[in-house]
């Protein structure tokens, strides 16, 4: 069976493409639980690079946001995007250019100046590619390098938090409570003051499921969205979070932003 195809958010800038992911992130937050997929085009220097993302994203049929700068590239990306009846979103150029105006004075159309290639973003690349690696349990061991370590069932917003925590340089270790899985002994040798537990109520999840199988293109009865089944893996869940003494965060109604703001409240006593 086919499954329908989340939408793709392609995040261009001729720097690091930091602020143009951010502002992505808080507009997602808005359509959820609804699935994007949102890729980083960085560095974009030349019209070679653009002709691709054109032809990808034009093959993907997705949206461009952009950050771009530089006024010929910024320019030409956009007479692209008309040219092949691509949707497009550019964040910086109307504020730019009303600056300009009314300052009176032309910018310095020069990438990266907001993220400098210092120590503290090199913190944060470590982080994020800290947070990838050990996404979903792929590798135990991360538990004992984490600075948090979230733990919870399937659609508690385990990896959305982790990659938000990792820009804030925390590295981040996430780990999937199964019931056929036995947790990961590492889980109960680290101190329980970096675990976070994430608990959801069970309509809440339901329904989070549910659109998921929908958006794949499974049906809705499932075992994934099976009342009886997701009962069972909270109770479970909990089980585990009460033996391993973590604190514990309800994400029923919260956003990415708000839960991650409860943790690093929780981390750091207040």
């Amino acid at each position: 069976m086919t499954g329908i195809a989340n939408p793709i958010i392609y995040v261009a800038s001729d720097s690091a493409g930091e602020t143009g992911e951010a502002v992505v992130r808080a507009a997602m937050v808005q359509f959820y639980p609804q699935i994007m997929d949102m890729r980083i085009v960085p560095f974009l220097e030349d019209r070679a690079g653009i002709d691709k993302l054109i032809q990808t994203a034009k093959q993907r049929d997705g949206i461009i946001v952009f950050t771009l700068v530089i006024p010929e590239l910024r320019d030409y990306l956009v007479e692209q995007a008309l040219r092949h009846q691509l949707p497009y979103i550019d964040l910086l150029g109307p504020i730019i250019g009303s600056l300009e105006k009314k300052l009176q004075q032309e910018s310095r159309h020069q990438p990266g100046m907001i993220h400098p290639l210092d120590e503290d973003y090199f913190k944060k690349v470590e982080a994020v590619e800290f947070a990838v690696k050990y996404d979903d349990g792929r590798d135990f061991n991360g538990v004992l390098q984490a600075d948090i370590v979230l733990v919870g069932v399937s659609r508690t917003s385990k990896t959305p938090l982790s990659m938000y925590l990792a820009h804030k340089k925390y590295k981040v270790a996430n780990v999937p409570l199964v019931p056929e899985i036995q947790p990961p002994e590492q889980l109960f040798t680290v101190s329980n003051k970096k675990i976070i537990g994430l608990r959801i109520n069970p309509e809440k999840l339901n329904m989070i499921r549910s659109e998921r199988l929908k958006m794949l293109g499974l049906p809705q009865n499932a075992t994934y969205a099976n009342v009886e089944r997701i009962n069972m893996e909270l109770e479970y869940a909990d089980r585990i979070m009460k033996r391993l003494g973590c604190r514990i965060i309800d994400v029923s109604n919260k956003a990415v932003e708000e839960t991650a703001s409860m943790i690093l409240e929780l981390l750091q006593g207040r």
